[in-house]
């Protein structure tokens, strides 16, 4: 899974200071025709995003020259962010539909429909007072800049320089004063009914506390900077800088924070779907609307979920026949395979690296496959890499993160260890697949490297497309021999886990359902372990409709590639079919619509 991107708010920014100092690219401010407006106002929207969210600067590897503000500032957090994020979204909304689309190229008319819904569900929050309706919650177990911020200083934010470890600084203290801005803004949503279940405000009060009470010296902010200035011999004494302001600003503000949660949670709704909130109905449409960018009711996308769980059930239950398991429901005698002896690897140093080296060899192999069914294929590097310890409560099992645009940076497949049990051998190359190639690592890199693609597109994400892709490319490694043996069955009960998650997302958020029943679905459907079931089921609960988008998303792309197929026949080239995908993210139903002019271009 690519990780769900953090509401900006986590990290907004844009002080007077830096309004003055960002100055908008010279293409932004051209005047032309609709093709040049419509590029004009995409760098404008990219610009402006920039500086309201100078850790994205950062992340991309393009914090530097007259961009070099933007490594000093984390940015505005809590109501403040919220309230420039919807400034920003309403004007470039207005300047986007006031370009005519009659007179625009097939492309630009493909960026003309996808930048108007982006500032569109953009906005879609704001009746609630959310930044974003991916996340109706300010704080949970699964988020905060309590656990993004020390993420993204370890991991985005360089050491190079003496300048670079007194940014590092800067944006210390800027944590400690957003960790209160986000407290106020979180008691202010709790005033409207708007609180995640009181079991994830435990375990995010626990997280908050631990890192509030583990020595300054070892906490992953502290010793990210010591270490690194040690490394690159940067002369200061900044471990004890870092220390100072751990222990002086940054803890204090931790424990005010979660003091505040521990007031609150007595408060929380019960239940756990977000049929538990004030117009919890309406904002679970929208939801599944904004993750799926498909109308379908919840009722439909359940429907589809329990028809696809039987359809891959079948299938499975005749692989697992043939390794002698035909006892039970598919979930059970998955259950059983995934026990096996000869699948676990030990939960140990020495297992977790074999895990590695394991997965490391069939990402190679698979580079090598790749020629096969793409035209263009990625500079970027990839990495794999163990999620650090502290965060592996709340972090997903396994997520992507991109590499920078300026390629400082590879992108990183980041696979969850703290229980091994959840990763039985056979389940591994489908997860590879679809974390790094041919599914997130190489789309994501495709459209950083296209020349012509807009700023503002290459850093753009819609989980029906992206998360999509990613399990199209779990069935396309299939077809290029990527699986051995029981492999394949790995494979499906991927498919068969997105299916249930149709099931169970919508069995949380519409049909009322408890933590403990949609774990039981999935143990008794999919066959995982009770942890890793919870863990997948108490994520539903902070991301509503998040899930939806998987299968949904995999079901498009199938369709769409039969449809081509169907119509090219032996002119269906599958290489030039997967260059689309350069072109960046769109809604499904953009997709479908550049789909078929592909197949008319083709066919002419």
């Amino acid at each position: 899974m690519k990780p769900v991107a953090l509401h900006r708010r986590q990290f907004l920014a844009g002080t007077g200071t830096i309004a003055l100092a960002f100055t908008l690219p010279a293409a932004a401010r051209a005047q032309g025709g609709a093709g040049d407006q419509l590029t004009a106002t995409m760098d404008r929207i990219f610009w402006g995003d920039m500086r309201i969210s100078p850790t994205s600067m950062t992340s991309m590897g393009i914090d530097t020259g007259d961009n070099a503000w933007a490594r000093h500032h984390l940015g505005k957090f809590g109501r403040a962010g919220i309230e420039e994020e919807e400034a920003h979204a309403e004007a470039m909304l207005a300047r986007i539909k006031a370009i005519p689309t009659d007179g625009l190229s097939e492309q630009h008319k493909v960026q003309h429909a996808v930048v108007a819904d982006m500032m569109e569900k953009r906005l879609w929050g704001k009746p609630y007072g959310m930044g974003s309706v991916y996340s109706p919650y300010v704080l949970s177990h699964m988020g905060g800049s309590y656990s993004a911020v020390p993420s993204f200083m370890d991991t985005k934010h360089p050491v190079e320089t003496a300048d670079d470890a007194n940014a590092y600084l800067q944006r210390m203290v800027q944590f400690a004063e957003g960790l209160d801005a986000e407290s106020d803004l979180q008691r202010e949503q709790a005033a409207k009914g708007y609180l995640a279940p009181a079991w994830s405000l435990e375990t995010a009060i626990a997280q908050i506390t631990a890192m509030a009470e583990t020595p300054a010296a070892d906490t992953r902010l502290v010793k990210s900077l010591a270490e690194r200035t040690a490394a690159k011999g940067i002369a200061g004494e900044w471990e004890a800088q870092a220390i100072a302001i751990m222990e002086g600003q940054i803890k204090p503000a931790l424990l005010r924070q979660a003091a505040m949660l521990e007031e609150l949670k007595p408060t929380s709704a019960a239940g756990d779907g977000i049929w538990r909130v004030p117009e919890g109905a309406e904002l679970y449409r929208l939801e599944l609307a904004n993750s799926t960018t498909t109308d379908l009711s919840a009722e439909d996308i359940h429907q589809i979920g329990l028809t696809q769980v039987a359809e891959l059930s079948a299938q499975l239950a005749g692989m697992l026949a043939e390794v002698g398991l035909t006892d039970g429901t598919v979930g059970e005698r998955l259950a059983q395979f995934n026990a096996r002896p000869d699948q676990l690897y030990a939960n140990s140093a020495e297992g977790h690296a074999a895990m590695l080296a394991d997965l490391n060899a069939s990402l190679d192999a698979m580079q090598a496959k790749l020629p096969q069914a793409f035209a263009t294929l990625p500079t970027q590097p990839v990495e794999i890499r163990a999620v650090p310890a502290e965060i592996q409560d709340g972090a997903p099992l396994g997520y992507y993160e991109r590499p920078s645009l300026d390629g400082s940076r590879p992108g990183i497949y980041y696979i969850n260890l703290k229980h091994t049990e959840d990763w039985p051998k056979y389940t591994l190359p489908s997860l590879t697949y679809h974390e790094a190639v041919p599914g997130h690592h190489l789309h994501g890199s495709l459209v950083q490297q296209a020349g012509d693609t807009p700023m503002l597109l290459k850093n753009y994400y819609i989980s029906a497309y992206g998360e999509g892709w990613a399990l199209y490319a779990e069935q396309l490694a299939d077809e290029l021999g990527g699986y051995e043996g029981m492999e394949k069955a790995g494979a499906l009960q991927s498919w068969l886990f997105r299916a249930a998650r149709l099931v169970v997302d919508t069995g949380l958020h519409h049909k009322k359902w408890t933590v403990e029943q949609a774990t039981q679905y999935f143990v008794d459907t999919v066959g995982f372990t009770r942890t890793r079931s919870e863990a997948e089921v108490r994520r539903y609960c902070m991301w509503p409709g998040q899930a939806c988008s998987y299968k949904i998303g995999q079901n498009k792309w199938v369709e769409l590639r039969a449809r081509a197929e169907s119509e090219l026949g032996e002119a269906f080239d599958l290489r030039q079919f997967h260059e689309l995908v350069k072109e960046g993210v769109m809604p499904l139903s953009v997709l479908e619509a550049r789909v078929d002019r592909w197949i008319a271009a083709q066919k002419a």
